[in-house]
């Protein structure tokens, strides 16, 4: 039997980095906001304390923060008409499960995408003509500008304290920041943290070449910091245990170091723990929802009505949510209709390490998940004419090292044995020698890369699992090849002892072993179009329009950059039109 709760004006279905903005900004509008987290409750004290807190086995290998793939997990196909089989040890991406989600273990790399991501498509027809656009590619514009997201790309910047030097401040191009971004309005809140000297190595090589390196935006803040909502951060000290892990000193963006202690001193809001949500209601019409069902920590099934439903968790659940509700059109591949589940996209990265002789100490234990790099962007997103080479997207080139973890960060040369006196006698001469440069590319939309229900795995609660088909296209082998072509230059300049590349080339599939990034998109894709696109302008639901979805899900295509930015800025662009539009008037905010 369900058991019914008393109705409130808001629900959150998981409580990340969306689900921690949204809740803080409409309960300090005075709504009674309920959020509900599948996982466990997490706070940097007691759970990030040091030492247990850099446990690389616990954390980086067993995935102390992630969903157990037992209870829940996804199929992989490549191609339609493949059979899938369920994604059972964590490599290529990571499926975060707790308070906070994946904004507690990433590594804070906080970018803006450039202006023409926001107009993707039509940027690039405009440019190249819609014959350089393969047949299949399924590629879209957002329906907001850049200029109309940029004081909320600013606001999520200052929520962080983020670290960097502005590279466009109010049209004005500054030394030493990336001449390629957007006009700002004001500078970081926090300088950029000192560069590894790695970085700097490749900074310099760089600057050979005639590109114009700079520091990584950064979440690791560089100096002490009170954020608008009265929440302090401290000093990045470079420990080199970020992702995969909490920061124990207070200095990573989370939500736990930069909402939840204010959040949670609000009396109108309510966290329930252990409470997996398996549906969107809706009324008879199918055009409201009522509220949300979940499964408690002792299996019992809850109805929470609410006015309003924020669905907050990450991006493969948000889409598994949506097609469990039998919200929306789920997409079909075959005739091109259909808006749940289009457009997944990912990433394509390529890494170098980079190993030097013993006389140069590059010490990566000295690291931070993003502060202390450097980065080139020269060749990303449309940042250089793409015509002479037949692809589109790009990626920056990063250099430096996030940390020196003995297990999973540990290099050796190439041809070096897996193990025995070989392995541990490379390992000893080339540990604090090595470092890395890595190419971070975008991947396109295709119309065969979608998500839908499993027919046939189920999870532990017997729903169906999520269905994921995707594999690599030919306009991303030549991107990365481009690309990672140009790291290498760099690399060249750097004038190591020797280097070995990891990079996917035409006939490499999709591999599921290979960590990637964690940095899955689209699925419930915004747009201006109720036939193509899930969600509005606002991330408010074409079809149910008390219903916002947040999160990466929204993304027409994969971009560049790492997502976690323009996350925030969407949040807080839907956050301020359902406080300012929405609750004056609910509805519809975007007539179709």
């Amino acid at each position: 039997m369900t058991k019914s709760m008393k109705p409130v004006d808001v629900v959150v279905i998981g409580l990340g980095w969306t689900g921690s903005i949204l809740s803080m900004e409409l309960a300090s509008e005075g709504l009674e906001v309920v959020a509900l987290e599948r996982g466990h409750n997490r706070d940097t004290s007691p759970d990030y304390t040091y030492p247990k807190a850099v446990d690389e086995l616990k954390y980086g290998i067993r995935g102390e923060l992630f969903r157990r793939l037992s209870l829940e997990t996804v199929t992989v196909r490549h191609q339609v008409g493949d059979t899938a089989v369920p994604y059972r040890q964590y490599n290529a991406f990571l499926l975060p499960d707790n308070v906070g989600g994946a904004g507690v273990h990433w590594n804070g790399q906080l970018y803006r995408p450039s202006p023409e991501d926001m107009k993707f498509r039509s940027h690039n027809v405009e440019r190249y003509g819609a014959g350089f656009l393969p047949a299949d590619m399924t590629i879209q514009d957002y329906d907001v500008t850049w200029n109309e997201l940029e004081p909320y790309f600013d606001r999520f910047e200052y929520l962080n304290g983020t670290s960097g030097q502005a590279g466009n401040l109010r049209g004005k191009v500054l030394s030493g920041g990336n001449p390629f971004e957007g006009p700002r309005s004001r500078a970081y809140p926090t300088p950029p943290v000192a560069d590894q000297y790695a970085a700097k190595l490749f900074a310099s090589a760089a600057r050979e070449l005639g590109y114009h390196p700079f520091p990584q935006p950064s979440a690791n803040c560089s100096e002490p910091y009170t954020n608008f909502y009265g929440v302090r951060l401290g000093p990045c000290n470079l420990c080199g245990f970020c992702e995969r892990f909490g920061c124990f000193l207070y200095s990573k963006g989370a939500p736990q170091t930069t909402i939840l202690p204010a959040l949670m001193r609000k009396p109108n809001f309510e966290l329930r723990t252990q409470s997996h949500v398996v549906k969107i209601n809706v009324d008879s019409t199918g055009k409201r929802a009522t509220g949300v069902t979940y499964i408690d920590g002792a299996g019992n099934e809850v109805f929470q009505p609410a006015d309003l439903v924020i669905l907050s968790s990450f991006q493969i659940n948000n889409v598994r949510l949506m097609l469990l509700s039998g919200i929306g059109r789920p997409y079909d591949p075959v005739t091109g209709k259909g808006v749940i589940g289009k457009n997944f996209a990912y990433q394509m990265m390529s890494s170098t390490s980079v190993f030097y002789d013993k006389d140069v100490p590059i010490n990566p234990f000295i690291a931070a998940g993003s502060g202390g790099s450097q980065i080139v962007d020269e060749f990303n997103s449309d940042h250089f004419d793409h015509g002479p080479h037949g692809f589109l997207g790009g990626g920056y080139i990063i250099g430096g090292q996030t940390g020196g973890r003995p297990i999973q960060q540990l290099a050796v040369p190439h041809g070096t044995p897996a193990w025995g006196a070989q392995w541990k006698r490379a390992a000893k001469d080339h540990y604090l020698h090595t470092t890395n440069v890595v190419a971070h590319g975008s991947v396109m939309a295709y119309r065969d890369a979608y998500l839908d229900l499993d027919p046939t795995y189920r999870d532990s609660l017997g729903l169906p699992m999520l269905r994921m088909t995707f594999d690599w296209h030919d306009n991303e082998y030549r991107m990365t090849r481009f690309v990672t072509d140009r790291a290498l230059e760099i690399v060249a300049k750097m004038n190591p002892k020797s280097h070995s590349t990891l990079m996917r080339k035409p006939g490499d599939h999709f591999n599921v072993r290979e960590y990637q990034t964690t940095h899955t998109a689209g699925g419930v894709i915004t747009g201006a179009d109720p036939q193509s696109s899930a969600l509005n302008r606002y991330l408010q639901s074409w079809d149910v329009p008390n219903l916002f979805v947040m999160g990466a899900s929204a993304f027409p295509q994969g971009i560049g950059y790492n997502p976690t930015g323009l996350v925030g800025a969407l949040a807080y662009f839907a956050a301020d039109a359902i406080r300012t539009q929405y609750l004056k008037r609910p509805g519809a905010l975007v007539q179709a």
